[in-house]
């Protein structure tokens, strides 16, 4: 077994203290030149977790280690080289559903920029089953930063829920970068950390939507498909579209929730549909719940009657615009906004400066997409 590098040695050994309880906060300084596996964790949580006070049990896992370390010498060149911090960061991307399209278009251009880049870092790609799953994603933070990871780039599922778990991450020396969703600034400052936010502006985006939206209604009647209420980014998109409804002079007769989700989407606005039959328009805070919408209004018998808009650019929306079931989308350009990620994590992790007034957010762009557009691409 190769050695790793002290500082992911030492994100290593917080996590087994996080996980002997109560101080999950310890971070540990100093330099330990030898490796743990991810299998010598539970082995020394184990053992160590029956102790009966903190110093005893950091006094055992420390005797634990001594062994490790014993067992693991190694004097070849190669570990030399990685000891005198020549090895290549690992960057762990903790994106949502896997099953949006949105997100697995994102997932893929962070693998093509990492095969461009191998020399430069290593790659760790992650996600959720369901939008909603954010104890999962929880999970996943805290299983990267045992892992030894040195920056995770994150789309929160909940912009409030995973700031502790972050907080952890940070304490334990990895840098964190924020994409997509912005986490929850009030919270942020609650646990006294910044975290820079790399993303577009989602409420100009919505803005753009909904303001194409109202220069070529077919009514004044409309409905609102939004995210999940406690993501900083369907807050914005819900802002963006009431505004642009209400300069228009618009009005909004329902606006609920889809979490996000194709299949909860067709329910919602097939309800929708059916309480309000005067609606001609539903905007929708991402693709997936247009999709879902396209599929409700074609079983309301209403296709070509009622618009519909998006969030995203994914394929499958780019084609309904083509064959004129969508009107217009916004493109965040998903396959580089990982990257976006990526690249400010690696110039955190090659900037000597800890100050937290270095962290600067970066702005990404977000682009109306209309059937002009595609036409002209």
């Amino acid at each position: 077994m190769l050695p790793s590098p002290p500082h992911r040695i030492n994100r290593m050994l917080t996590a087994i203290i996080t996980g002997l309880g109560p101080q999950r906060d310890l971070t540990l300084s100093g330099h330990v030149s030898k490796s743990l596996n991810n299998e010598s964790l539970p082995m020394v949580q184990s053992a160590c977790r029956a102790k009966t006070t903190t110093i005893q049990r950091v006094v055992c896992v420390a005797g634990a280690l001594a062994l490790m370390v014993t067992g693991c010498t190694s004097s070849n060149s190669t570990s030399q080289s990685k000891d005198d911090g020549n090895e290549k960061p690992r960057v762990a991307l903790i994106m949502k559903s896997l099953a949006n399209e949105f997100f697995s278009t994102m997932a893929r251009g962070a693998e093509a920029h990492q095969a461009e880049h191998s020399d430069q870092y290593e790659l760790v790609v992650n996600g959720i089953k369901d939008e909603r799953d954010v104890s999962r994603q929880v999970a996943l933070v805290e299983e990267m930063v045992a892992s030894g990871v040195d920056a995770i780039v994150i789309a929160p599922a909940d912009s409030k829920v995973l700031v502790p778990a972050l907080r952890r991450a940070i304490n334990a020396g990895v840098v964190v970068v924020n994409i997509d969703n912005r986490l929850d600034a009030d919270v942020l400052q609650q646990e006294n950390i910044a975290v820079p936010f790399v993303g577009p502006d989602n409420l100009a985006g919505a803005k753009a939507v909904g303001d194409y939206l109202a220069a070529n209604r077919k009514g004044d009647k409309v409905a609102i498909l939004e995210g999940i209420r406690t993501s900083f980014n369907a807050q914005q998109r819900l802002k963006g579209f009431e505004a642009a409804m209400k300069e228009a002079n618009m009005e909004i007769v329902s606006s609920q929730s889809a979490d996000w989700e194709m299949s909860r989407a067709n329910t919602v606005a097939s309800s929708m549909l059916s309480e309000h039959p005067e609606i001609s328009a539903i905007l929708a805070a991402n693709d997936s719940m247009a999709l879902g919408a396209i599929a409700a209004v074609k079983s309301a018998g209403r296709a070509g009657e009622v618009q519909i808009v998006g969030f995203d650019n994914i394929t499958a929306i780019r084609q309904a615009i083509e064959e004129g079931k969508v009107l217009a989308t916004a493109d965040q350009h998903g396959d580089q906004l990982a990257v976006f990620g990526i690249e400010a994590a690696l110039e955190q992790l090659g900037d000597s400066s800890d100050s937290a007034a270095s962290i600067e957010d970066v702005e990404t762009p977000v682009d109306l997409i209309t059937s002009e557009t595609l036409s002209n691409e």
